[in-house]
């Protein structure tokens, strides 16, 4: 394609996708692209993916439709960065990560694109998803596979605990109540107050990382996704401490010329408004 096709090309809102994808090849082109498009690596732009996908989260969390179309957007552009590189390096490109994904939902829903059975529960698809995706680990694996492999390390660390024990629980390595896990929790509670009084500094560290990792258990016990619990916590903490500064504003203050008295009491307005809010 010439400069001038591929200028046209990147001009052109009607082309949508090879638009996208032409105007990230030109960004990456060698001798005529962006300086800072073009020194990027699979690496350095990992950061940057993980952040959008973040946004995506918050976007969806505030039920802002608008923003989320530009994040889907921030996100989409991501997946085109790493193909226009894998391209360059011989590896993959973007149709050949469209056909893999495309394969790879058509051979997971055998009861959609298959002979398989549809009647069953969302649950039962799940367990059946998972097998699926056991048995393909099998196939790329000529080593011992281990029922924790394939688990992503990066991934945040309460999502990855979960995960890890929605596999263990597969074969049989869980609490069959929620209150045992419970019970769990009392009991590495105990360890760390122990280790806070006693142990070194790292003993106190693995004494938190268990606990916060059979709080993990019991959400999932509960059904309850902890990365998306926490978030809600964090906005309620930054909507009701917000409460306390704008209050003390009123009052012609700041939060460093109060006290923590003021504040809780302040706090617990904060609680009330919003149980009133809740039963509108």
């Amino acid at each position: 394609m010439s400069k001038d096709e591929s200028n046209e090309r990147c001009m052109d809102t009607n082309a949508r996708l090879s638009r996208l994808l032409e105007i990230m090849a030109r960004l990456r082109d060698p001798e005529t692209g962006c300086p800072w498009d073009i020194e990027q690596t699979y690496a350095s732009i990992v950061p940057y993916t993980i952040e959008e996908a973040y946004e995506v989260a918050d976007a969806v969390d505030q039920n802002d439709m608008t923003e989320l179309e530009g994040e889907l957007g921030d996100l989409l552009l991501q997946v085109v960065y790493y193909t226009q590189m894998g391209s360059e390096d011989g590896y993959f490109t973007f149709d050949s990560v469209i056909d893999n994904i495309s394969n790879k939902m058509v051979h997971r829903h055998p009861h959609v694109f298959g002979d398989g059975n549809r009647d069953k529960t969302a649950s039962q698809q799940t367990l059946d998803w998972e097998k699926i995706k056991a048995s393909e680990r099998a196939t790329k694996n000529d080593t011992k596979m281990r029922t924790l492999d394939g688990i992503a390390k990066n991934l945040p660390a309460l999502t990855r605990a979960v995960k890890l024990q929605k596999r263990a629980a597969r074969v049989g390595f869980d609490w069959p109540e929620a209150i045992q896990v419970l019970e769990k929790i009392k009991e590495e509670c105990a360890e760390l107050v122990e280790a806070n009084e006693t142990l070194p500094y790292a003993k106190q560290v693995e004494e938190f990382g268990d606990l916060m990792f059979a709080l993990a258990n019991l959400g999932r016990q509960l059904k309850i996704d902890p990365e998306e619990a926490l978030r809600s916590a964090n906005r309620k903490f930054q909507q009701r401490f917000e409460y306390i500064e704008d209050a003390l504003e009123a009052a012609g203050k700041t939060p460093t010329q109060s006290d923590l008295i003021e504040m809780d009491k302040l706090w617990d307005e904060a609680k009330v408004m919003e149980r009133s809010e809740y039963k509108k």
